[in-house]
């Protein structure tokens, strides 16, 4: 790769320069760390937070937030346990439970997309309506009943893990091909970078708008199941805080807050940043009430960098236009 094509990558490497750093120094205190059984379950366990990641970097790639991101996981979660509870085959979960995700997106969407409402201010509404409505159905109680074949799939924990894991990176690669080849894809980067300019260019922002949002809720669907069948009950107030880990590895990942720059690459390191500083904390010795001081330090430090590498980059370009593009 040339010199030229490394510096489009500049904010992915330095996560990923993070991350090299971390894993190194726990292998040099922790060994044990990188055994099969603890580096499976580290993928297990963060598989649904890098598909609810996927999901919010589209979002913020248009220059909108979701908040609301941890109450659809609960909504869906108990939602999948319900139905598998009354029977529904686990082969029918999967769009069902997508389907409700996507439904909850949809009305983030069009209140957002379609009404021209502040997303933080439509998301954090219904993070709270999403949660209490939750809680006042379900009156605080857990999903349990839930029949034998709905865990892990009915695939059995081995084969189940793997395919938890396969599902998050065909997820990840899915939405990566999308971004890099669709017209759909590009016209994400097209709204987030100027709203206006993507009009005059025939791109309706409002739809891309409520496309992303729908999506956003749909792999909170997908996410929440792949996370309930993990467990033999349900508890009602699943994914308290997931919609922080999921913003917070897009930014690590060099996903600009303001829209219209990221990549998912970068998306998967910063998921996988933030998803192994807890355990390498425990290996190491360290109290893991640690964990989200560091998380905070890596997330203030990503977006100082991407500030600093900002402005290189502005103070880097010139100040005028040959003659022939000014026209």
């Amino acid at each position: 790769m040339s010199r030229p094509r490394l510096a489009g990558y500049t904010r992915e490497l330095a996560a990923l320069a993070v991350f090299v750093v971390l894993l190194a120094t726990v292998g040099v205190v922790a060994p044990s760390f990188f055994t099969a059984t603890n580096l499976r379950d580290l993928a297990v366990n963060n598989a649904p937070v890098l598909i609810l990641a996927v999901g919010a970097t589209l979002v913020i790639l248009v220059g909108q937030i979701d908040i609301s991101i941890g109450s659809q996981f609960a909504v869906c979660a108990v939602a999948a346990g319900t139905l598998a509870r009354s029977g529904v085959p686990v082969a029918l979960l999967f769009p069902l439970t997508i389907a409700i995700g996507a439904a909850m997106g949809a009305v983030n969407g069009v209140l957002v997309g379609a009404l021209g409402l502040p997303s933080i201010i439509v998301t954090l509404a219904m993070l709270v309506a999403w949660r209490d409505g939750l809680r006042w159905v379900t009156e605080g109680a857990w999903i349990q009943g839930l029949p034998a074949d709905f865990q892990w799939l009915g695939l059995g924990q081995r084969a189940g893990q793997i395919a938890i894991v396969a599902i998050a990176l065909g997820v990840l690669a899915l939405g990566a091909w999308a971004l890099r080849h669709l017209r759909a894809g590009r016209s994400l980067y097209a709204v987030g970078s100027d709203a206006e300019a993507a009009r005059l260019a025939g791109i309706e922002p409002s739809r891309v708008v409520l496309a992303v949002f729908v999506v956003m809720g749909a792999l909170s669907g997908l996410a929440a199941l792949l996370n309930a069948v993990r467990f033999s009950s349900i508890p009602s107030n699943m994914g308290l805080g997931l919609e922080l880990q999921a913003i917070a590895a897009v930014v690590v990942g060099g996903t600009a807050i303001t829209g219209g720059r990221g990549r998912l690459a970068g998306t998967l390191i910063g998921a996988a940043l933030l998803g192994t500083v807890g355990t390498a904390l425990v290996f190491a010795g360290v109290n893991p009430f640690w964990e989200k001081a560091l998380q905070g330090a890596i997330i203030l430090a990503a977006l100082a960098s991407d500030l600093a590498l900002g402005r290189l980059e502005h103070h880097g370009r010139p100040t005028a236009l040959p003659a022939r593009a000014r026209h």
